[in-house]
């Protein structure tokens, strides 16, 4: 989903809509990024990158500034610390991590193995997925508001006329419409993925 396509919102021609397409965007990019450290049947570096592991005298930093992060097999994540003197400390970062991952170390390295998702798992990670899809809606939505907020002052203070300001709210229900698709599209993906066995 680059949203430099922009699913055919842009470019926006109303210079006061535009101004607020970047807050948009934003919403769908962190979404992206949350829906990344959502577990699957699947591997991904994506699931430890940002754990955070407190290491050397208390400084806290993500694990992907301290090592290498591998997927041999699917469900097999390994991590190779770049100073092998902290790899007691992103072993406990990692069992603390929001996963609760349950990493061996082997030599210089530290492996995980996923488990195989239950169905009462599967359900959790939904039911998780469907909040954040709901957070994120909510942050669209909160968006058009304000904007509606400013187009009515706008309105008011005779800034723009009666006929422009309900030109201006249509324009902008339909931009809201396309950014709660793209989630709808993004959840039902990643749905897809947490619930294929």
């Amino acid at each position: 989903y680059g949203l430099s396509r922009c699913h055919g919102i842009c470019p926006i021609t109303i210079p006061m809509l535009q101004t607020y397409q970047p807050q948009l965007e934003a919403v769908i990019e962190h979404l992206k990024l949350e829906l990344q450290k959502l577990r699957t049947s699947r591997a991904t570096p994506s699931l430890v990158d940002d754990c955070i592991v407190e290491t050397y005298g208390g400084a806290r930093m993500r694990l992907k500034e301290l090592a290498t992060v591998g997927i041999p097999e699917p469900r097999t994540i390994v991590i190779k610390p770049w100073d092998k003197s902290i790899i007691k400390d992103i072993e406990k970062a990692l069992i603390h991590c929001t996963l609760e991952f349950n990493p061996i170390i082997e030599a210089e390295l530290l492996r995980i193995q996923l488990p195989e998702l239950t169905e009462e798992t599967r359900g959790k990670l939904v039911k998780k997925l469907h909040g954040i899809l709901e957070e994120n809606r909510i942050k669209i939505r909160a968006i058009r508001d304000e904007v509606k907020k400013h187009i009515d002052l706008d309105a008011r203070g005779g800034k723009i006329p009666e006929d422009d300001k309900y030109k201006l709210i249509e324009k902008l229900n339909e931009m809201t419409r396309k950014f709660s698709n793209i989630i709808d599209e993004l959840g039902g993906k990643k749905e897809e993925e947490i619930t294929t066995i």
